[in-house]
């Protein structure tokens, strides 16, 4: 079986030209597949190789104290997911284009829920507070396709970059309500968070570990269909399997 890795650090990264020429070589010697992206603001990652070497990488990775807290959510296929590897140096581990949307920037992350709380609120249908919950999807309306959470508020987007003016509309009507922004692997999600929390929004959240940890520790409550994921695997279902062999 291929272990697949999604994980993502904001941390401040001064060497980024050095460290991407370093994690190739590495990742190479290792036989690992897939994308690194290596940028000033952090790093954003998605691996999949046999499961000792891909252990072994992301131990050596951590030995580096920048790394240390660097936690990956898991997945297994029948086959690597990926043709080649990819390692890009980048601007922002995600394009956002706005100010205020790192916690670099800010010094703290934006509030967030875990999972297993997410799910409890999902079947009680609001807050602990008692306060209307809107789950808000932070990804483009390709991903939505593919399922999101019930009920969920899904915008018209095609880009990460085009959100802040998509959601504009619905500032007042979501006033009252905890909002918990969500997206694949907590990325999109954590950069929204912090840029509406910094443009007024007092009241919104961000589900820590986006979709994939959700799936891996609260499992399918309150979700329908699959999430899309950036390889030959498409989507993946609650129980983090490929939907095709899911179904097979």
């Amino acid at each position: 079986m291929i272990l697949n890795i999604a994980a993502y650090l904001f941390v401040a990264i001064d060497d980024a030209d050095a460290l991407a020429v370093r994690l190739r070589a590495r990742a190479e010697a290792d036989g690992l597949r897939g994308s690194m992206l290596v940028t000033p603001e952090g790093l954003n990652l998605f691996l999949a190789a046999e499961e000792a070497p891909l252990r072994g990488f992301l131990a050596w990775l951590r030995e580096d104290a920048r790394f240390a807290a660097l936690h990956a959510k898991e997945s297994w296929s029948a086959a690597l997911p990926f043709k080649r590897l990819r390692v890009k140096r980048k601007a922002e581990i995600i394009t956002f284009r706005r100010a205020q949307a790192s916690p670099l920037e800010i010094g703290a992350r934006a509030p967030m829920v875990t999972p297993e709380t997410l799910a409890r609120w999902i079947e009680q249908g609001h807050d602990d507070a008692g306060k209307r919950l809107v789950l808000l999807d932070t990804r483009n309306r390709q991903e939505v396709e593919y399922g999101t959470f019930a009920g969920a508020l899904t915008l018209p987007i095609d880009k990460f970059t085009e959100l802040p003016a998509a959601l504009e509309a619905h500032r007042e009507t979501l006033r009252d309500a905890t909002v918990v922004s969500f997206c694949t692997g907590g990325i999109r999600c954590e950069k929204a968070a912090l840029w509406l929390q910094q443009d007024g929004w007092d009241n919104v959240l961000q589900l820590d570990d986006g979709i994939l940890g959700y799936f891996e520790q609260a499992g399918g409550t309150g979700y329908e269909g699959g999430c899309f994921v950036f390889d030959e695997r498409v989507a993946l279902d609650p129980q983090l399997r490929p939907l095709q062999e899911a179904s097979a």
